[in-house]
């Protein structure tokens, strides 16, 4: 199946360098191009693409609110967003409005095509220069509240495996943590997202910051 891409970037010369990497892939192809993010709203609405490539600045609408508006929209497109080493707070932002995954814009071309295939599954991705920092920040800016009653419909294994996903751990290393089949953490963290009504794995992370699952690291 071929996986079909919005790009959004108000410079037109990027976006055509991201056309050019990503049409290279029998797997993928750019069905449509934004120069802003009430363009990249409109195209995700009339093209229905499995993601939306966004750049977080651009005029008119800013990516951050395009996400917003196509997550609330009920798209089934994914957002990854393209942030750079000084956007931290844009990646939270946007982490909030609805984003499933992030990438440096220094990023190499396999890097972004890999990027576009894991966002369209649902698999959880954060540069990992960009994670730690990012993850630091959810936990000095989520307030102290208690556990919303949807978090009491997950089972304690359940519970573990979102703390897990909230500290950024692959099914791989959840299944080594807990000793436990890869199979049997894909089931859980599929109970998890349906239990939570959440979209993928960094709504997932999300959640286990909002509701204190994950603590703050000390200094």
């Amino acid at each position: 199946m071929t996986l079909r891409v919005v790009v959004a970037d108000d410079q037109a010369l990027v976006r055509t360098g991201f056309r050019m990497i990503i049409d290279a892939r029998d797997d993928l192809e750019v069905v449509g191009e934004a120069s802003d993010g009430g363009e990249a709203v409109r195209l995700t609405r009339e093209l229905a693409p499995d993601v939306v490539v966004m750049d977080v600045r651009m005029p008119v609408m800013d990516g951050i609110e395009a996400t917003r508006q196509i997550a609330e929209s009920g798209s089934g497109a994914r957002v990854l967003v393209l942030t750079t080493w000084d956007a931290d707070a844009h990646v939270v932002a946007a982490l909030r409005a609805g984003a499933s995954g992030f990438l440096l814009k220094d990023m190499r071309p396999t890097e972004l095509v890999d990027a576009i295939r894991l966002t369209a599954r649902g698999d959880a991705l954060l540069a990992p220069a960009v994670l730690g920092r990012v993850l630091d920040r959810f936990l000095r800016t989520t307030p102290d509240v208690a556990p919303p009653p949807s978090l009491r419909n997950l089972s304690g294994r359940e519970r573990e495996v979102l703390t897990l996903i909230g500290q950024a751990l692959s099914n791989a290393e959840i299944a080594e943590r807990l000793r436990l089949s890869e199979a049997t953490v894909k089931n859980h963290v599929t109970a998890v997202l349906r239990k939570l009504g959440l979209r993928d794995r960094v709504q997932a992370v999300v959640a286990a910051y909002d509701h204190g699952l994950v603590e703050p690291r000390r200094p």
